[in-house]
């Protein structure tokens, strides 16, 4: 008798989903996600608002990552996707 002792999926927890935007959305950054991230300790601390209130267009995705534009005159940055949420 051959036993599969590599594959155990008893305690196996589904990995979530990555989210998916496309190009065009409106989104705005999720302050939770942000400030446990490495960009926060990397950025200045005083963020302005409307980064975390939105909304800001999405004009790429790049793998995980998102090139943000805000209706205002800042320049585009790019944000993790795991950073993001949908604007409501």
């Amino acid at each position: 008798m051959a036993e599969n002792l590599g594959t155990n999926t008893e305690n196996v927890e589904p990995m979530p989903a990555p989210k998916t935007f496309r190009k065009g959305a409106l989104v705005r950054v999720n302050r939770k996600a942000y400030q446990k991230s490495l960009e926060s300790e990397a950025s200045d601390q005083a963020l302005p608002d409307y980064i975390f209130e939105g909304p800001g267009e999405l004009l790429t995705v790049k793998g995980e990552y998102a090139q943000l534009r805000w209706r205002m005159p800042v320049p585009d940055v790019w944000m993790r996707t795991d950073q993001l949420e949908d604007w409501s």
